[in-house]
C-alpha cells in the first residue's frame, strides 16, 4: 500500500492498486504501518481535495491548521484483504498510536494515543460518539474495514470541537456512501490462526435515492500459541450487518437513516474446558457475549444563508454479559447524542457553530455481581470557531466550547491553531488547546485490573483537565528523479488530577478510583524520511514518547513505548503484483509496576496479485520471526483453576499467514 501526506497536512490516501504499498512498524500482537508518506508531484492537486468531516468545517486538507491523518477508501479495501475482521492493525499502523492488549484470554483491546491512556481517545462514527462508557471498552475496533470509507485521526486535543475525552486526539470511522456505479465486493479469507472471514459490501444510487449494504461473519476457533494450556486466541463468533439509505430531494440536500447491528460471542480461557472436557481441575473460562445494535439519521442542507446546517442523532444500545472464570459483569448501557451545527465560509473566515447533547444511561441487569452503581449522564454543549486567511500562506483558527454535565458541572475549552507556509513544499503547523475527561467507571484501566473488586465512583471525584501543545513541520521535493520527504512532529500533554485505580484504605481488598496529586506528562517527536524512485520505496521512521506522572518516583505510564523504529522497502509491478519487506524495533515499554519489558523486532512480508480486472489475491504474514511475550515469561501463574494473568506488553499469538481472495463485480 502507499500511504500519502498532502503538502501542508498529513494524510494517508490510497492511489490505484497499481501504485499501493504496506508500510508496517511493530505493537503488542499486530503489525503496525506507519502510514507516513507523500504522493507524487503530479498527484498533489487530487489530493488537495480531500474532504475532512472532523473538523466540522468540511475544509480541504490543505487548509486545515491542524495535522489530520486520513485512511483513505483504497487503503479500507486494500486492508480488507489483510486483516478482514476488524481495524485494529491498521489503527495501530499510524505513529504515536498503540494498541494495548487488554486481555490474554478474550483479544480484548484499547487504544492508546501520544503515550496516554486509552480513555483520553475519542472514538466517533460518523462524527457521533456512539462508543461511551462500558461499550467503548469490549470489541469497540471490531469493525470491518470493507465497511468505511475512511478514518480520520487528529492526534492532540480536540475537546473544543468534540467535547471531554479528545484529550490525546480523536479518531473518526467515516462510512461509505453511495457512488455513481453500483459496487460489488465479496470477500473471503482464511489464516493459519484458524480465523475465517466472509464479508460483502453492495451499494447503488437510484435516482434520488441511494443503498449501501454490508455483511460479515467473522469465526475463530481458539488456540493455544505458548502450549500453556491457556488460549492466546479466543473463540469468536462475530455477526455484523451495516444497511445505510440516502435520499436526495434536491442537490442542496441529502438525508441519511441507517441500523448497524453487531452480534458477538467470545470466549478463551483453559483450552481443555475450551474443547468440552472440563473436570473438577480444569475449570476457568473468560466470556464476552454482546450485542450492539444503533440507529442514525442525518440531515445535510448546504447553500442556506450561503452555509451547510448540518443536524444529526444516534440512538446506541450495547448489552454485555462478561464472565471471568466465575464472576458476571452483566450491563445494560444506552447512549444518545444529537447536533446541530452550521458552518460558513464569509471573506476570509471560516465559521462553524453548534449545540450537541450527549447521554450516557448505565444499568446493572439480572446476574450481575459487580459493586458498581447505576448512573445516567447528561452532558449539554455550545462551540463556535472561526478560521481567519491572513494570506494564501499564513492562516488562524480559534475556537471555544462551553460544556455542562449534569454530575460534574461547567468547563470552558479554548482552543488555538496556526498554519505557515513560507516555502513551496515546507508548511509548519502549531495548536494548542484544553481538555477535560469526566470520572468514568469504565476505561482501559479498570478494564486491565477487572471488575470484581472495583468499587463504585467516590463522592468528591473531581474531572481530569489537560492542557496540550502541537507541532510539526513537513518538506516535500524532488532530487532527480527521487521523491524525498522529511517530516518532524513534536507534542506535549499535561493532565491535573489523574484518577487512577488504588487499594481501598477502608475497604481491603477492594480497588477504587481516585484523584492523585501529581500529573501526568506526555513528550514526544516523531521522525521520518521517504525516498521514492519508480517503483522502488523506502522508508524510516523513528518515534520517541516519554510519558511519566509528576510523582516522587517519576513513574512511567504503563504499556507506552518510549522508541518506535520501523523500515520498509516495497516494490510493484503495474496491475499485477505487489511486493513488501518491513522490519521495526519497539523498546523501553513500561509495566504498571514501572519494571521494563523486554525490547523486540516485529518482521513482516506480503504479496498481492491481481488477476484481471474482478479478482485479486493477499498472502500476507505477519510476525515472521515469530516474537511472542510467552518466550520471555510465563503467560499466568497460580493453579489452572484460578490463573493471574501477566501484564501484556508484547504479541501473545505469534506468526501468522493468512489468504484471502476478493471479487470485485
Amino acid at each position: 500500500m502507499r500511504p500519502l501526506i498532502v503538502t501542508g497536512a498529513l494524510c494517508i490516501v490510497m492511489l490505484s492498486a497499481s501504485a499501493q504499498q504496506r508500510v508496517t512498524a511493530p505493537v503488542k500482537d499486530t503489525l503496525h504501518r506507519d502510514t507516513t508518506q507523500v504522493p507524487e508531484i503530479s498527484k498533489i492537486s487530487d489530493l488537495n481535495e480531500v474532504i475532512i468531516s472532523s473538523t466540522r468545517n468540511n475544509s480541504r486538507i490543505a487548509d486545515l491548521p491542524m495535522k489530520v491523518e486520513i485512511l483513505g477508501r483504497e487503503e479500507m479495501t486494500e486492508e480488507s484483504g489483510i486483516k478482514p475482521g476488524n481495524v485494529t492493525s491498521i489503527l495501530g499502523d499510524l505513529s504515536v498510536i498503540h494498541i494495548q492488549n487488554t486481555s490474554a484470554v478474550s483479544g480484548n483491546n484499547a487504544i492508546r494515543m501520544q503515550g496516554l491512556d486509552g480513555k483520553y481517545t475519542q472514538l466517533l462514527r460518523d462524527g457521533m460518539p456512539v462508543y461511551e462508557g462500558l461499550s467503548g471498552n469490549f470489541g469497540v475496533l471490531a469493525i470491518p474495514p470493507l465497511d468505511l470509507k475512511q478514518i480520520e485521526i487528529i492526534k492532540g486535543s480536540v475537546s473544543t470541537l468534540y467535547g471531554g475525552g479528545a484529550i490525546a486526539g480523536m479518531i473518526n470511522f467515516v462510512a461509505k456512501t453511495p457512488g455513481a456505479k453500483p459496487e460489488l465486493t465479496i470477500l473471503a479469507n482464511r489464516s493459519t490462526l484458524k480465523e475465517t472471514n466472509g464479508n460483502v459490501w453492495y451499494s447503488q444510487r437510484y435516482g434520488k435515492t441511494g443503498l449501501t449494504l454490508f455483511a460479515g461473519v467473522t469465526t475463530q476457533n481458539p488456540v493455544d500459541v505458548n502450549d500453556d494450556g491457556f488460549s492466546d486466541v479466543p473463540r469468536v463468533r462475530q455477526y455484523l450487518i451495516h444497511p445505510r439509505f440516502f435520499w436526495y430531494p434536491n442537490a442542496n440536500t441529502t438525508l441519511i437513516a441507517g441500523y448497524t447491528g453487531t452480534i458477538e460471542k467470545r470466549e478463551g480461557g483453559d483450552m481443555q474446558v475450551l474443547d468440552h472436557h472440563a473436570d473438577n481441575l480444569h475449570t476457568y473460562t473468560e466470556s464476552n457475549n454482546s450485542e450492539r445494535h444503533s440507529a442514525d439519521v442525518q440531515y445535510t442542507r448546504k447553500n442556506l444563508g450561503g452555509g451547510t446546517l448540518t443536524i444529526k442523532g444516534v440512538g446506541s444500545f450495547f448489552h454485555l454479559e462478561n464472565i471471568a472464570g466465575n464472576f458476571p459483569l452483566n450491563g445494560r448501557q444506552t447512549n444518545t447524542y444529537l447536533e446541530a451545527a452550521y458552518n460558513k465560509k464569509s471573506g476570509r473566515h471560516d465559521w462553524v457553530v453548534g449545540l450537541n447533547n450527549t447521554g450516557e444511561i448505565y444499568r446493572r441487569a439480572n446476574g450481575d455481581s459487580t459493586l458498581l452503581g447505576n448512573y445516567t449522564y447528561n452532558t449539554m454543549g455550545a462551540f463556535a470557531q472561526d478560521g481567519y486567511h491572513f494570506s494564501d500562506k499564513v492562516m488562524a483558527e480559534a475556537g471555544v466550547r462551553a460544556d455542562y454535565h449534569n454530575v460534574f458541572g461547567w468547563y470552558v475549552l479554548p482552543r488555538l491553531a496556526f498554519v505557515y507556509k513560507p516555502l513551496e513544499g515546507l508548511s509548519l503547523r502549531l495548536s494548542g488547546g484544553t481538555g477535560y475527561k469526566s470520572p468514568a467507571i469504565f476505561s482501559a484501566q479498570t478494564q486491565t485490573i477487572g471488575y470484581r473488586n472495583l468499587l463504585p465512583l467516590a463522592a468528591g471525584l473531581k474531572s481530569e483537565k489537560s492542557g496540550g501543545i502541537n507541532f510539526d513541520g513537513n518538506y516535500h521535493t524532488m532530487l532527480g528523479d527521487v521523491d524525498v520527504t522529511l517530516n518532524q512532529a513534536l507534542y506535549y500533554t499535561h493532565i491535573k488530577d489523574p484518577i487512577l485505580p488504588v487499594s481501598s484504605a477502608t475497604d481491603p481488598g477492594k480497588v477504587l478510583l481516585a484523584n492523585q496529586p501529581y500529573a501526568v506528562n506526555s513528550l514526544g517527536t516523531d521522525t521520518y524520511v521517504r525516498l521514492a524512485l519508480d517503483h522502488l520505496e523506502l522508508y524510516l521512521g523513528y518515534n520517541h514518547t516519554v510519558s511519566k506522572y509528576t510523582d516522587a518516583a517519576s513513574t512511567r505510564v504503563a504499556f507506552a513505548p518510549q522508541d518506535k523504529f520501523a523500515a520498509t522497502l516495497a516494490y510493484e509491478i503495474e496491475e499485477k503484483w505487489r511486493f513488501g519487506i518491513e522490519n521495526s524495533w519497539i523498546g523501553n515499554q513500561y509495566l504498571e509496576n514501572n519494571e521494563k519489558a523486554p525490547n523486540y523486532w516485529f518482521w513482516a512480508a506480503m504479496v498481492s496479485r491481481k488477476l484481471g480486472e474482478h479478482v485479486t489475491l493477499v498472502l500476507n504474514c505477519e510476525n515472521v520471526f515469530d516474537a511472542r511475550q510467552g518466550k520471555h515469561m510465563p503467560l499466568f501463574t497460580g493453579p489452572v483453576s484460578n490463573p493471574q494473568f501477566a501484564q501484556l506488553w508484547g504479541p501473545i499469538d505469534g506468526r501468522t499467514i493468512n489468504l484471502s481472495v476478493k471479487f470485485d463485480l
